[in-house]
Formats: structure tokens, sequence, C-alpha cells
């Protein structure tokens, strides 16, 4: 035993033996060695609250979504020795290649021109590379976008724009195979289109509509499509809001998603969390051209109908009423006597249409469709497309004050029908001489006799008035007012001053321009 220097067993001495006696004791105690333990931090591990997961709509859907490839015939440059050979050197002519090029190297080196006729048939065949005389050009990929199945035999749903240019289609399945599909038919005023793939017996897995009425702001949705050509691919999001109007027809009425769609996404679907389509993923706002979160899909119940018809006939047959319509605003609704702003203001019925026939007349406002309130426009627009041609429909409209019903019998909208509306002079129109009357300055308006007699030629706007804020223009026509005909200064001070004695405080101008009528409310309550 180690000591120190008075002769006594150090500390450290004392400690050690110590530790020595108890393990031995602990090992005699018990006849078992004793195990020495150390404990360690454990990894982070967070039991996170559950949320929604979409792998089982995903798994499920993913077969009935397709990639849909859209080719075109494009011609390459052509010789110029009708022969029905064709050069295509990526868009370029062989006389357009650059000398050191390894193509007009070749041929220099065997003493061959390309381009003279005979030696070019005896060395690539007279019809040339591209299969057949005439040289119409290679099927190339033109577009890309999205689509689904609704039927096992192979009918898929996807977007009018994908394929209004395409003269030959792909579906492309989720585990590659591609199918060569046919157009059965499109409707560019939905933005709706129909293909048709041969599976050759093999039946596609497909998907269902939603019910409109089950779908509500805040849901939950995914969005299965191929943006930019990547593949099969998934976002989700909510429904953001229902019955966008984006300006681009009048059959508007889109859900908008904030779920991430872009390029490639057109015509593919969105889905709900029991793997029903709510939406067909039709357009988006991007100021950047790519996802904001503002995505707009045409809904099922207009999808469903729209496609059906498409899969019968090849084309949607709508009912027609002919006449050009517009909103009612607020101040439109005072200045005719109507309680509030809602139904369709006729701006004109066309000439021999349904409406025309049934005495619809410019200035009457749809306020019901069948007993039904008519909530504007767009409205009323929807519901006759909706309808067969030839239905029988009860119309109640507002005229003179009063609710009046009409019986129309619906013609059939014609492929190429744009909004009727009345003709005009395309001669600039030069008035001989302003009106003066202080009630047309008060509106902030200078009228005079228009050239073809009709109505009264806006010759100056006040800049600063409400016509001019109402976006009446200097060279546009005031034909009527609250429905009476004008054809003078007077005319109109006649009729406002009866308004006014009516107690209305605005009147209803209809105005002609070159791109047609409208209907315009301006207040009257300087006038005497």
């Amino acid at each position: 035993m180690l000591k120190n220097f008075n002769g006594r067993p150090s500390l450290a001495t004392v400690l050690k033996a110590s530790t020595v006696a108890s393990i031995a004791a602990a090992v005699l105690a018990t006849g078992v060695p004793l195990e020495i333990t150390r404990s360690y931090a454990e990894a982070v591990k967070v039991q996170a609250p559950a949320v929604p997961s979409f792998a089982n709509v995903v798994d499920a859907v993913s077969p009935a979504v397709v990639s849909v490839r859209v080719e075109n015939r494009v011609n390459p440059v052509s010789d110029n020795n009708n022969d029905g050979f064709s050069f295509d050197f990526n868009g370029r002519g062989f006389d357009d290649l650059p000398d050191d090029h390894p193509l007009k190297r070749f041929f220099k080196q065997f003493g061959q021109d390309p381009n003279d006729q005979q030696g070019h048939s005896r060395r690539f065949g007279q019809n040339g590379p591209n299969g057949g005389p005439g040289g119409k050009g290679r099927l190339r990929p033109v577009a890309q976008g999205s689509g689904f199945f609704i039927s096992e035999d192979g009918y898929i749903v996807t977007n009018n724009h994908v394929v209004s240019d395409g003269q030959a289609f792909v579906a492309v399945t989720n585990d590659g195979t591609e199918l060569d599909a046919k157009l059965i038919g499109k409707d560019p005023r939905t933005d709706l289109a129909v293909l048709k793939v041969d599976g050759k017996g093999k039946k596609f897995t497909y998907v269902n509509w939603a019910d409109d009425n089950n779908v509500r702001v805040g849901d939950w949705v995914v969005a299965v499509g191929n943006p930019f050509g990547l593949g099969g691919t998934v976002t989700a999001g909510i429904v953001s809001a229902r019955g966008r109007d984006i300006g681009s027809g009048p059959y508007d009425d889109y859900l908008q998603v904030d779920a991430a769609v872009n390029r490639g996404n057109s015509g593919g679907p969105t889905f709900n969390l029991s793997g029903e389509v709510v939406g067909i993923n039709t357009a988006i706002f991007s100021p950047s051209g790519g996802s904001v979160g503002i995505a707009f899909a045409i809904p099922a119940s207009t999808a469903k109908d729209v496609v059906a018809d498409l899969m019968k006939d090849g084309q949607v047959s709508r009912g027609w009423l002919g006449v050009q319509i517009q909103p009612v605003t607020k101040d439109i609704a005072e200045s005719i006597g109507l309680s509030e702003p809602s139904g369709a203001l006729v701006v004109a019925p066309q000439a021999g249409s349904p409406g025309d026939k049934a005495g619809m007349k410019a200035g009457d406002v749809v306020t019901a469709l069948n007993g039904e309130t008519i909530k504007d426009a767009r409205d009323l627009s929807r519901r006759i497309g909706a309808m067969q041609p030839g239905s029988k429909v009860e119309l109640s409209v507002w005229r003179a004050g009063k609710a009046q019903p009409l019986t129309v019998e619906l013609g059939t909208l014609p492929i190429d029908q744009k909004d009727a509306s009345a003709d005009d002079s395309n001669q600039p129109q030069q008035p001989e001489a302003p009106a003066s009357e202080k009630a047309l300055a008060d509106l902030g308006l200078t009228v005079g006799p228009s050239d073809d007699g009709k109505g009264l030629a806006i010759t100056e706007i006040d800049p600063n008035s409400d016509a001019a804020d109402k976006g009446i223009k200097e060279g546009e026509k005031i034909t009527s007012v609250n429905n009476q005909e004008v054809s003078s200064a007077d005319d109109i001070v006649k009729v406002l001053n009866q308004a006014k004695k009516d107690g209305r405080t605005r009147a209803l101008f209809q105005i002609q321009s070159n791109e047609g009528s409208r209907f315009v409310a301006l207040p009257i309550n300087g006038q005497g």
C-alpha cells in the first residue's frame, strides 16, 4: 500500500480500496456481477395532430387520369421540284445550312446536289422520307393537356382549347401506355371536348361526377394532371369560391380553387375526398404565367350535361331566345321602377328570333323564367342554353312599370351565333348643329341630329359628368330614353320631366355605338 509522507495511507488509496471492497461485497452478496448502465438522450419525437391524407384518393383516381398529347401536321421546308420530296433540317432547307454542316459536306463529297430531282429520287425513293406524294408533313406534338375517363369503354373528357388545333390525339395513362384517341365532339362555348380510345376489349378505370349541391366553399379538393409534361402530378387545396364569371363566355359559372394548377393541367379533373369530379381545370389567373393560387374549374353540373350531348351527338344543342341582354344595375333598376337590381335587361331582340316573334322589346327586363327568379343576365343565358330547342317557356318581363307574362318557343342556337345587336351606320357622324338645352348640359351631354335621322348624335361629353363616368362617348347615339324613341333634345327633356313627376331619380338611356347597343342609367335630379 502506498503511503504519504507522514506514513499514513493517502486519500486516493483509501477511496480506491473502498470502491473495490464495495464491488466485491456486491458480488459476494448476490453472486452476480454488477452491471453498470449509462443513460443517453432520446431523439425528438412529436405526436402530430391528425390531418387529412389524400393518398387514398390519389391511389383510387390516378388510373382514370390521362395525359392528352395533341399532334398536328407541320409542313417542312420543301424544295421547288414539285416531286413530293421535302427537306426538313430542324425547320431549315438545305440551302439554309452552313457550308460546314455535316450534311452539306456529305453531299459535296459525293458530288450530289440534294435539290437535283433525279439524284435524290434515286437515292431516297420517289415518295421521299415523309411517306407519300405531296409532302404533307409529319405529325408532331403541338400541345399537351390532361383528361380523364368517364366510362369503362374509353370516353375521355378534356378541354376544347387543348384539342382545338389538333389533327391526331394520344392519351397516355399513368402507367405510360399510349392510346390513339378519336375526337368525338367539342363545345367552344363551355370549353369542353370528348375523346374516345379503343381499348380492344379492355375496361378502363373511370370516375363519376360529384353533386354540385354538396360542394361548399372551404371543401378540400385534389387536382390531378400533367403540368409542364412532367407526368402525373397531384396538388391539393380548397374550393375558394363558386359562380365565378371570368368573362370567357355567356355560360361562365366557374369554381375557384387554390390548388396549384399550371400549364398542362387544362382538362384535368379536380376531385373531392370521395374521388368524384367536382370540376374540370380550365383557366388560371396568373400575372407571372405560373400558379398563384387562383384557378378556375368548370363545375360538374355544367360538364355533365354538355359531355352527355357530345357523346350522343358530337355537338351541343342549346335553346335560343335571340335577344341581346345586359345586367340590371342599381341605377337602371331605379330608372325603370324595379325594387331590386336583378333580372336581365333586353337591349335589342334579333329580327325574326323567338324572342322577337313573342313580342319582346328593347327595355324589357326578364325577371322570371317558368316561375323561377332570374338573378342576372348570365343566369338567363345559362338557363335558356340548358333547355332543349322547341321548348315553350313562360317569361315574366317588367315593362312600362309593371310585370307582364310572355310565352316563347325557343329556337336552336346557331353554332356561330353572336349576341344580337342593332345595325349601325359605318359612316362617321357629323352633327349639323349642337343642342344647347340646359337639361342635357346638366347631364354632361351635347347632342345634335344624327346622319340617319334615328336618335341623336352625341357631339360632346363633359369629362367630369356622370355620362362620362358611365362610359358614354362622343360619336355614339341616344336612340331612346325610358324606352321612348327620341329624335330631338326636346323629346329627351319631355321624357326626363315625366320621369321626375313619376318620382324617378334616374332615366334609362339607350346608347348605340359601332359595337352595338346598351342601356345606361343617368341621374335626373337636377332637371326642371
